[in-house]
């Protein structure tokens, strides 16, 4: 396999596992009433109350809000159906990415920069809104650990643009398909 053979298919990797990420996430988020009394249950049935007591009330206190809403106020869970859209959206965006890494390459910036942002806004709304801190630390992890594969994609798409031009006659870029 030549180098840059190689080169697009690690970058493939990284990009499909960097997409199930907000996939998952995606479309965790839309049955999230019956996701969280089905983690509460199943964390109940492990153990947890007693040796996370912090953690069960927290899952208690959301899901109480979460029941709330779902019957009195429906319409609030709308927004979270848009969230989960956005994830899904974001992760088809990447296909430009996978389809010819060296053109698209500033959707892979986008991302690293979006998964900067996530920092920032888990640190100045997360206590707006009443959420623990451990929980915002969760958040940032999510932007941190998002930021490695894109971060590993990037540096593979600059080599094999290097390739890339260095195999084209007179300099200039060969797609990488």
């Amino acid at each position: 396999m030549s180098d840059r053979a190689a080169l697009l298919k690690g970058i493939r990797v990284w990009l499909v596992f960097f997409v199930v990420c907000p996939v998952l996430s995606g479309v965790t988020a839309f049955p999230l009433v019956h996701e969280l009394r089905w983690t509460e249950e199943a964390l109940r049935s492990l153990g947890a109350p007693e040796h996370l007591p912090g953690l069960m009330e927290w899952i208690a206190r959301v899901r109480d809000g979460l029941d709330t809403a779902d019957a009195d106020h429906p319409f609030l869970l709308y927004g979270t159906d848009w969230l989960a859209f956005a994830h899904l959206v974001i992760a088809v965006a990447f296909l430009g990415p996978y389809r010819d890494p060296v053109r698209n390459i500033w959707v892979v910036e986008f991302g690293l920069i979006a998964c900067a942002g996530v920092v920032p806004l888990a640190l100045i709304c997360g206590p707006r809104r009443g959420i623990p801190f451990w929980w915002s630390v969760g958040d940032m992890a999510f932007g941190v650990f998002g930021a490695v594969p894109l971060y590993v994609v990037r540096q593979k798409i600059k080599r094999l643009e290097a390739l890339t031009e260095a195999a084209a006659p007179g300099g200039a870029a060969v797609p990488a398909q």
